[in-house]
């Protein structure tokens, strides 16, 4: 019964896209974002390493303003890769546009905090992060504040997105160049109830001020609750609200452009070692943190260990998901066929395009490729 509810469901998702194609070219003429995040501490995977053709966009993680000056203060070792990677990806044929993204997941939210409460600190972050991408090369800068904490971190967001878009537009005009992209990783919902309060993201402002947002679909269960296995990238999730469909319709739903919208798809997996072996479903008793770093794997080495230990792989229809698991260690990821699904339930949408955390975790491109050809311009 499986194969024939996934086979329905795939017809679904395909007639969805037709009925959609024509809505999504009425809507918007704003060119498919195909991007990636590439991780600067990845020393085995320079720049030059990554296929071009398979991309429209990537992002330079992580730059980190001062938390003093709230400027950028860039060292000569930090100068030399922001040139070689916005050199190496202009080149490089076909070209992709350069973005460097500021902050990150080990960041935090205090320092952003900070920077966007008052008007001094958010001109003296403004102005250096256009000056640090028009000195390096960069097309754009990609905001990456993880998360703002309370209702009046979001409104403070607000301004900050306001008056940086208002210095882009006047920094262009007075130099003759293009604006450079401002865009933003977001919350893979666009409101939600953490440290004790409820909140939601400025949702006018995003829309008004952003080129687009890169909506983190991922990383729904993790390290943090060891006690049972998880898709933590679910599509679907009939017990939660915590689920990339629902959360992609929420931020339609408050008002986000379909255009602005991309989804974001995980090269990644989450582990855990189950307490039975017999017991290996998603959800299944777990008693910790499975093989990799932390409980974490790329796609590559979720590949590797599936082939080594000869792993039972498993696609999950219900959440659009896969796992595998080899006596008690359980991976949880995407692979091409998960992948896929949620490329065309993005179209289906009439979102703009996809990213990738990260591009170094693909094995041999199959993900990539196969996402790339799959996407309707």
């Amino acid at each position: 019964m499986a194969g024939l509810k996934d086979c329905c469901y795939l017809f679904g998702v395909a007639i969805l896209i037709i009925s959609t194609n024509c809505a999504m070219a009425s809507h918007s003429n704003s060119k498919a974002v195909k991007g990636a995040y590439w991780p600067s501490w990845a020393s085995d995977f320079p720049p030059s390493s990554i296929d071009t053709k398979l991309y429209t966009h990537i992002y330079y993680a992580f730059l980190v303003p001062s938390n003093v000056t709230f400027k950028f203060e860039i060292s000569d070792s930090t100068a030399l890769m922001l040139l070689d990677f916005t050199s190496t990806l202009h080149a490089k044929k076909p070209p992709v546009k350069a973005l460097y993204s500021v902050g990150g997941g080990g960041e935090g939210s205090a320092l952003f905090s900070r920077i966007a409460s008052e008007a001094s600190s958010r001109k003296n972050y403004i102005d250096s992060s256009i000056e640090v991408a028009r000195k390096y090369g960069f097309d754009g800068v990609d905001l990456d504040w993880e998360f703002p904490q309370t209702p009046k971190d979001m409104k403070n967001l607000g301004h900050l997105l306001h008056e940086w878009r208002d210095a882009v537009q006047k920094e262009a005009k007075a130099t003759g160049r293009s604006p450079i992209l401002l865009t933003a990783a977001v919350y893979f919902s666009v409101e939600f109830f953490a440290y004790g309060m409820p909140r939601s993201y400025p949702v006018a402002s995003v829309s008004k001020n952003l080129d687009w947002i890169n909506v983190m679909c991922y990383d729904y269960r993790g390290s943090w609750d060891t006690s049972a296995t998880g898709a933590h990238a679910a599509l679907f999730d009939s017990k939660s609200n915590i689920s990339t469909s629902y959360g992609l319709r929420s931020w339609l739903k408050a008002g986000i452009p379909p255009s602005k919208l991309i989804m974001g798809l995980p090269l990644y997996g989450r582990t855990w070692q189950l307490k039975d072996p017999k017991s290996y479903g998603i959800g299944a008793p777990a008693v910790g943190l499975g093989p990799g770093d932390e409980g974490t794997m790329t796609y590559s080495q979720v590949e590797k260990f599936n082939k080594e230990n000869d792993a039972t792989v498993v696609y999950d229809v219900d959440t659009v998901s896969t796992y595998s698991f080899a006596g008690t260690s359980w991976i949880g990821y995407d692979d091409v066929r998960s992948s896929m699904v949620k490329i065309a339930y993005a179209q289906a949408l009439g979102l703009r395009g996809y990213f990738f955390w990260a591009v170094n975790g693909d094995y041999e491109w199959k993900i990539s490729k196969q996402a790339s050809k799959l996407w309707i311009s």
